[in-house]
């Protein structure tokens, strides 16, 4: 899902059979294997964007909360605003390969990348363009990380305590419709960003997109029109929205099982 989504948001002008055309060009010229380009930069991409925006948001709503456990909720916007743009600058790198990676079947064979994998991505692109190529669309990717944390994270919380938890208490449910709820907002939220950041992290180096966001946010206004900004939305949600069920309900077992033992048995005080 992510790699059509990158692949539409890359398209200029119209989408050419939207999502099922990406889908059947990729089959028809790469195969199976072709839907899973960029995984291993996937991969590195979560372990550092999604690992450090989590543990800065729990940390920090733990740290701030009363005493009887109450946050208001602009301070926990703020702590995700925070959390989101720690992850933006710890996934960056791992991000433009990963773009780099998912979007190289689409080009002219003369034009791809043809990284390996990951690593060699990030050795090329910093031997070939300089280090700094591994922060191009850090603006875009910096906003859209501090949308999506702030707009994923608070809304799960806000879903769970006041719309879904009164009916259904602490269970499996409420977990699961919090997080279809809440990657709802998240992705409508930060599709205009998500489509400049993979705009500006595909460009190349002298073009008017690979000049930044404003040359990128120009472009596609004065060519396409402001519908292009939610370009890709479709697997955008296809893709966070099992994402954000899956790794919630993960951290509610695993914030369960740590409050029930781990914590009580060393008395780390967290509540």
């Amino acid at each position: 899902m992510d790699l059509i989504k990158v692949r539409l948001q890359t398209q200029v002008g119209a989408s050419g059979g939207g999502s099922f055309g990406v889908i059947k060009s990729i089959y028809a010229n790469q195969g199976i294997l072709g839907y899973y380009n960029g995984l291993s930069a996937a991969v590195i991409r979560q372990l550092t964007y999604s690992m450090v925006r989590f543990g800065v948001y729990d940390t920090l709503k733990h740290q701030l909360k009363a005493e009887d456990g109450t946050l208001p909720f602009y301070t926990t916007i703020g702590i995700g605003m925070v959390a989101g743009a720690a992850g933006g600058l710890a996934g960056n790198p791992a991000d433009v390969i990963n773009v780099r990676m998912q979007n190289d079947g689409a080009l002219e064979p003369h034009l791809r990348r043809n990284y390996k994998h990951a690593i060699d991505g990030l050795v090329r692109i910093t031997r070939e363009d300089g280090m700094g190529a591994l922060f191009n669309g850090f603006k875009p990717n910096l906003g859209r990380a501090v949308l999506i944390t702030a707009s994923q994270l608070c809304s799960y919380d806000l879903f769970k305590q006041h719309l879904v938890a009164p009916y259904f208490g602490e269970t499996l449910t409420t977990h699961f419709l919090s997080s279809v709820l809440a990657s709802l907002v998240a992705t409508t939220l930060s599709s205009p960003f998500d489509v400049l950041k993979t705009r500006v992290m595909n460009s190349a180096a002298g073009s008017e997109v690979g000049q930044g966001m404003a040359g990128a946010l120009t472009s596609i206004l004065r060519n396409e029109g402001p519908r292009a900004l939610f370009k890709g939305w479709t697997p955008a949600f296809l893709r966070l929205g099992p994402q954000t069920i899956v790794t919630f309900i993960t951290l509610e077992r695993l914030r369960s099982w740590y409050y029930s033992h781990y914590a009580q048995k060393h008395r780390v005080r967290f509540e």
